[in-house]
């Protein structure tokens, strides 16, 4: 294997709706929105990551901007192969390879996947020269990344709120006991904000706007210990057909979020109802990890510890928790083989 060893490069990807991470070399070393825009014409892709990002809803009728995933999965294989292609290519040590070295590879992928979207996944590995492709579910990794020991034989309750996905997990021997799915989660946040500013305001306002609405106002509930001022949001009124511009609290966010979050809710009650009882003990102690974006919108901590009677504790850069666990999981092939998917 000696000489090969040194042409393979490792990775660990975390291929997600809104964002997808890579790291290299213990770094992470792409940080970028999972989008790509095309050129209808030539059917080129023109643009991918933060560049693509600007673009969305801005584009005439030769620019498409599409976001290869939905839901945690590949919805449109051919652009999401670009996109990683894309995006191997900016890791910068790499850059400098003549060839493109062969990968060692590792990408999460959520826990309620079917057969045929975990082949697209690995199909689009290969397509990009991942010589070996490992998954691993993503409440796992997002465990590891957290800093929870998952051999262990003891009971961890993991909340990763994604992009597309809400996952929720409880993980002991370095296995999901118990999961749910639910395709609750910042998309359908960011749909939510949208409606609101459409049904209360009657204000449109386009996806981008809406995401910065969520990421400066966003709550959980409407008994925040630091409120954050009001914001002015501009977009189009719905009656004159004119640009406008309102001011919004984060109070009225709350209330736009509210149904889904009490849907997140009901998941994580649900888990929690599937829990064996001497698992359900250890979480009673070690309480339930929040990860993945969704995780820092504020008050969702409170929240869901009120409804759930156990601590909830929010992982550190709760953004790359999973793509850290995922790069863990790299190094320590070997440790982590039975948590890995080959």
């Amino acid at each position: 294997m000696g000489f090969f060893d040194f042409l393979t490069e490792e990775i660990a990807i975390d291929l997600g709706t809104a964002n997808t991470l890579i790291i290299h070399n213990d770094k992470v070393v792409v940080d970028s929105p999972s989008i790509v825009a095309k050129d209808r014409i030539s059917g080129k892709i023109i643009a991918a990551g933060k560049e693509a990002a600007m673009m969305q809803g801005k584009t005439h009728e030769n620019i498409k901007t599409i976001r290869p995933l939905k839901d945690g999965v590949i919805a449109d294989f051919e652009a999401s192969e670009q996109m990683i292609s894309m995006f191997i290519r900016e890791i910068p040590a790499l850059k400098k390879r003549m060839f493109t070295p062969s990968l060692r590879m590792v990408i999460c992928i959520p826990s309620g996947i079917t057969e045929v979207e975990m082949r697209a996944v690995k199909d689009s590995a290969e397509r990009v020269n991942g010589k070996e492709v490992y998954l691993i579910h993503e409440p796992m990794a997002a465990a590891i990344g957290i800093g929870v020991d998952i051999m262990q034989p003891k009971g961890n309750m993991i909340v990763d709120i994604g992009g597309g996905t809400t996952e929720i997990a409880v993980i002991a021997l370095g296995g999901i006991v118990c999961d749910k799915s639910v395709k609750i989660a910042g998309d359908v946040f960011t749909n939510d904000i949208i409606y609101y500013m459409r049904t209360q305001h009657n204000l449109f306002v386009g996806e981008r706007t809406a995401e910065k609405i969520k990421i400066q106002l966003g709550a959980a509930t409407e008994e925040l210990e630091t409120i954050p001022d009001d914001m002015n949001v501009q977009g189009r009124d719905l009656l004159t057909g004119k640009p406008k511009q309102v001011e919004i609290s984060s109070r009225e966010i709350a209330k736009a979020l509210d149904k889904s979050i009490l849907r997140i809710e009901d998941a994580v009650m649900e888990t929690l109802s599937q829990t064996p009882p001497e698992l359900a003990a250890d979480i009673y102690n070690t309480g339930i990890y929040l990860a993945g974006g969704g995780s820092m919108l504020r008050g969702l901590d409170k929240r869901l510890s009120q409804k759930t009677d156990l601590p909830v504790y929010i992982a550190e850069d709760p953004l790359r928790a999973i793509v850290r666990g995922t790069g863990i999981t790299l190094k320590d092939l070997e440790r982590y083989k039975t948590v890995l998917i080959k």
